[in-house]
């Protein structure tokens, strides 16, 4: 349990410091405290704690200069950040520089810090690598279905849908990367109205590019809380089985098994693809979105085939040649949002 685990609580509200940190100790924790980041950071330097909790509205030094100093210097330690701002662009940024959990202040029931702590511990024993903080919260790879604190973070996001968008656009890749002699970039135009396009991508060591693209507002009750499951589960395969896999209807299999024993997830339209820049192919496989890719060669349709979480594993993968110049993915049909991907060659 918590027993013993050494807890580092950087907080600059000295009531909910004192306040946490009584419950820490009840819970048999060892606790040292801080009242901002600089002191954060000294107390880091004297020793690593097991657990670093920390706010994102500080003075002398911000929560999240704080976050991004500790992503630096302290990789190692996992953070669990208790906000009161309620900017979930600010949140999405925190998680973006490897902060394990985040929790919204004011804590109507405790024992949600003792679960994400819980969580987090367990986490760090089972595994080497940093884990993305999604992949905390759904408990992939031990098969585990909604708990107590991923249920309250769901019907947070529910119950507060402006703040739900501001966290899925935050968790939005940069729009520019380059690897190699190729350049992945992407424009978006998305209506303030409704839930987001969300696009992920990884470049893998041997060349290839991996992504998704899923359309939240399909999914108007869960759409968040099942982006956010797919995003975790994207990742995870990515980290575990996609040096040995090629075909990316694996990864959509193993999303719809997740979907199906999650308990609250629900279909929801998406595309998976992967560029292989040694043979400059695109293969596509829609789960309910249709696309057009344009090269220099002409144009291809591509048509939308089964939503994600509607068996769409079985659904057909379009494996496209692009030109030495490379190519355009854009989305159409989806509502009030426009989005496109483009890869180019450097040279052409």
């Amino acid at each position: 349990m918590l027993e013993d685990k050494d807890v580092l609580v950087v907080e600059d509200d000295p009531v909910f410091r004192r306040m946490i940190t009584g419950f820490l100790e009840s819970q048999g924790c060892k606790v040292r405290e801080a009242e901002d980041g600089l002191a954060g950071l000294q107390a880091l330097r004297d020793s690593i704690p097991d657990v670093l909790l920390c706010d994102l509205a500080m003075p002398v030094l911000t929560g999240m200069e704080f976050v991004e100093e500790i992503s630096v210097q302290y990789p190692m330690v996992p953070i669990i950040v208790i906000s009161g701002t309620g900017d979930m662009a600010d949140v999405a940024t925190a998680l973006r520089h490897g902060v394990k959990d985040f929790l919204v202040k004011p804590l109507d029931n405790i024992m949600v810090l003792k679960s994400a702590m819980l969580s987090v511990l367990k986490s760090q024993d089972s595994v080497t690598e940093n884990q993305d903080f999604s992949s905390q919260w759904f408990g992939i790879g031990d098969d585990s279905c909604v708990d107590e604190e991923l249920e309250w973070h769901i019907e947070e996001l529910k119950a507060n849908p402006r703040a739900a968008r501001e966290l899925l656009l935050g968790l939005m890749p940069e729009t520019e990367s380059k690897q190699g002699d190729w350049q992945l970039s992407y424009c978006v135009l998305q209506s303030t109205d409704v839930q987001p396009v969300l696009l992920d991508y990884t470049w893998l060591m041997d060349g290839r590019l991996a992504f998704y693209l899923v359309d939240s507002s399909t999914d108007n009750d869960n759409g968040t809380a099942t982006t956010l499951l797919i995003r975790a589960f994207f990742n995870d395969f990515l980290r575990t089985r996609m040096a040995d896999e090629h075909d990316i209807r694996s990864l959509i299999q193993l999303i719809e098994k997740g979907m199906k024993q999650s308990g609250y997830a629900s279909p929801i339209k998406a595309l998976f693809g992967i560029f292989d820049a040694c043979d400059k192919s695109l293969s596509v496989t829609s789960t309910g979105l249709a696309a057009m890719l344009q090269t220099s060669d002409g144009n291809k349709e591509l048509v939308a085939q089964p939503w994600l979480g509607k068996n769409a594993y079985q659904n057909d993968t379009i494996h496209l040649p692009l030109s030495e110049s490379g190519g355009r993915l854009s989305l159409s049909e989806i509502g009030s949002a426009s989005f496109s991907l483009t890869l180019k060659r450097y040279g052409f």
